[in-house]
């Protein structure tokens, strides 16, 4: 089994903030993400596949087709985007780190399970020291 990595950036702003809430109940909990006036984070998004190498390409994946994939179904939506009022896929959804990584996963696993690959992970970092990894 081999696992092959993508790296996709994107800058977004979102906050989390839970509207049944009092606002010092949003900011005890929530801090500096739940700043009235949004924040935003320069991401890094890492989505790694597994699966068995072909024997006549010697790829798992075809990187560009991962790569057009992550542009195509993830990134339009988030890169210089807030993620609360405008990604589809998050409709609904607290913007936390957990969430994005979650999402993603779901809007790119059949598309992967197509060319044979499954997903081991989708890693999203929001700071240099914050990060998600989601394993399905």
């Amino acid at each position: 089994m081999i696992h092959i990595t993508r790296r996709e950036r994107f800058s977004a702003a979102h906050k989390l903030w839970i509207a049944d809430w009092s606002e010092d109940q949003n900011f005890a909990v929530f801090g500096k993400c739940a700043n009235p006036n949004w924040h935003g984070h320069n991401y890094d998004l890492f989505v790694t596949v597994k699966g068995p190498v072909d024997p006549k390409t010697g790829f798992v994946v075809d990187l560009r087709f991962l790569s057009d994939l992550l542009k195509d179904k993830v990134i339009q939506f988030l890169d210089h985007k807030n993620i609360n009022l405008d990604t589809p896929f998050m409709k609904d959804k607290m913007s936390s780190t957990e969430n994005i990584a979650v999402a993603i996963w779901d809007q790119i696993e059949s598309e992967i399970k197509s060319k044979g690959a499954d997903i081991h992970c989708v890693k999203v970092q929001e700071t240099e020291n914050n990060y998600v990894e989601f394993y399905g």
